[in-house]
């Protein structure tokens, strides 16, 4: 990969690091808090609430910092090092427990009685979407298990 194209990929991460820092600062427990006061039914939905999609917005930040480092693992030249492994196998618990808590956020909004279709539906393609970009690291896990193991190959060959 060209070393500018690192840079950029970077230059987004951060970004996207940056941005949803902001958001589980100055958006999530003021947005809850109006909710709260504009639905009061949902007022003891607002602690939990707010440390779920705090929660969430971290598993977010764990899987960019993943990716920071395994993009600087492919700019030294370095990803078919079992290093690698340790970061991939980060990102998927990161993913694994997002969809986990995408599923705890609808089961208690369902339970509680306040989960209208469009939330539902949103709630069930979280799930869907999670659980899909869980097998999409697997595969691409195996990949780099693969790739790794051909480098090796060759390496004893020359």
């Amino acid at each position: 990969m060209q070393r500018p194209t690192i840079l950029v990929l970077k230059a987004l991460i951060a970004a996207m690091i940056l941005l949803i820092l902001a958001c589980q600062l100055f958006l999530v427990p003021p947005t809850a808090q109006g909710m709260a006061r504009t639905y009061p039914e949902l007022a003891d939905l607002v602690v939990p609430g707010i440390v779920i999609a705090e929660l969430f917005l971290l598993c977010i930040q764990v899987v960019n910092v993943c990716v920071w480092r395994l993009l600087s693992m492919v700019g030294e030249q370095n990803i078919f090092s079992t290093d690698a492994f340790r970061w991939v196998d980060v990102i998927l618990g990161a993913i694994i427990a997002a969809t986990v808590l995408i599923a705890i956020a609808f089961a208690t909004l369902f339970i509680a009685g306040v989960a209208n279709p469009s939330v539902q539906l949103l709630c069930a393609l979280g799930v869907v979407v999670g659980s899909g970009l869980t097998f999409l690291v697997i595969v691409m896990r195996g990949l780099l298990k693969n790739a790794a193991q051909l480098q090796q190959d060759l390496s004893e060959v020359v």
